[in-house]
């Protein structure tokens, strides 16, 4: 049986789409680094280290798009893109998860 198809995404424009591929990336690092949720140092390490760049491409997403004169974020638009890739579940890894019921 075949999983459920996904929602399609909303058509972005081409720095949309970078914007939002690389805002996920930095979110999935973030994801690692979380010191709430536990793992070793060296992923966490390896991940700060991604960081780095990954923050930059998500920069230079944004700035293509200032240059280009897309001076507004469409909140609806990006926020249902996000959701279709999963976005919901890879911030809540960077939050601190609820304290362990006792």
């Amino acid at each position: 049986m075949l999983p459920p198809e996904l929602p399609p995404l909303p058509a972005l424009t081409r720095a949309e789409g970078e914007l939002i591929d690389r805002y996920l990336e930095v979110l999935d690092l973030l994801g690692r680094i979380n010191p709430a949720r536990g793992g070793g140092t060296y992923s966490g390490l390896r991940a700060a280290q991604a960081l780095v760049g990954k923050a930059a491409g998500l920069r230079d997403a944004l700035t293509l798009m200032h240059h280009r004169g897309e001076s507004e974020l469409h909140r609806d638009t990006l926020a249902r893109a996000l959701r279709v890739l999963d976005g919901e579940r890879r911030a809540g890894l960077v939050a601190v998860p609820p304290p362990a019921e006792r």
